[in-house]
């Protein structure tokens, strides 16, 4: 299952792309086969959204970055523009887990309270839970990484539009995606050792609950 996932991925995210990019814009022009191109992964964002059947942060987050995603690219006007849209944009987003962190609300951490939620967790517990010490470092930390992803990921495409010109449509479209599956990957690893400090810590656990009882009684 998982390998067949990891495979649609790599045929929306880059083999059509890429497909509709060297095809069409010979006939439309570079712009609009940029914004041709995008089409596959929009319809499959959407798709895996619907999927979820259920609106929640992460739910909110794909959405948000796939409206805002879409609008600076018909907005643009140019291709040149479209690709410095989006340099812009991940920009912004690593900004966005930054500020996350310095406000103390590690994104990261509310898509764990999601998919604890999902596998029936008790989401007030599970909040409590992941702000105890230990697990709150790696979710600042695994924040700190999907920052760092947006911020070179903007830094070496600013470059690689500097040295191509839209020629660096391609090359991005595989960096992106690249960068996607190095971030799941350390996501995957990261939530993973969180479960099995949880899993270790039952001393945490029994904290958490002992503060939610006495709350009840106050």
């Amino acid at each position: 299952m998982k390998k067949n996932i990891v495979l649609l991925d790599l045929m929306i995210y880059v083999a059509l792309p890429l497909f509709v990019w060297n095809i069409l814009r010979d006939y439309t022009g570079d712009y609009y086969a940029m914004l041709l191109s995008s089409v596959p992964g929009i319809i499959y964002t959407v798709y895996r959204f619907v999927e979820m059947k259920k609106v929640n942060t992460f739910g909110l987050f794909i959405l948000f970055t796939l409206i805002v995603g879409t609008l600076i690219d018909v907005l643009a006007g140019s291709s040149l523009q479209l690709l410095w849209n989006n340099v812009y944009y991940a920009a912004g987003i690593s900004l966005f887990f930054f500020v996350t962190m310095v406000v103390r609300r590690p994104i990261t951490l509310y898509f764990g309270l999601d998919f604890a939620e999902l596998q029936g967790h008790d989401r007030t517990f599970s909040k409590r839970l992941f702000y105890k010490k230990p697990l709150y470092i790696l979710f600042q930390l695994i924040t700190l990484c999907f920052a760092l992803r947006s911020g070179i990921l903007a830094g070496v495409k600013a470059w690689l539009i500097l040295e191509y010109g839209v020629e660096a449509f391609d090359k991005g479209i595989i960096l992106r995606q690249a960068f996607s599956w190095i971030m799941t990957g350390v996501t995957v690893a990261g939530f993973f050792y969180i479960g099995k400090i949880i899993n270790d810590s039952p001393h945490l656990v029994k904290e958490v609950q002992d503060e939610l009882e006495e709350e009840k009684a106050i």
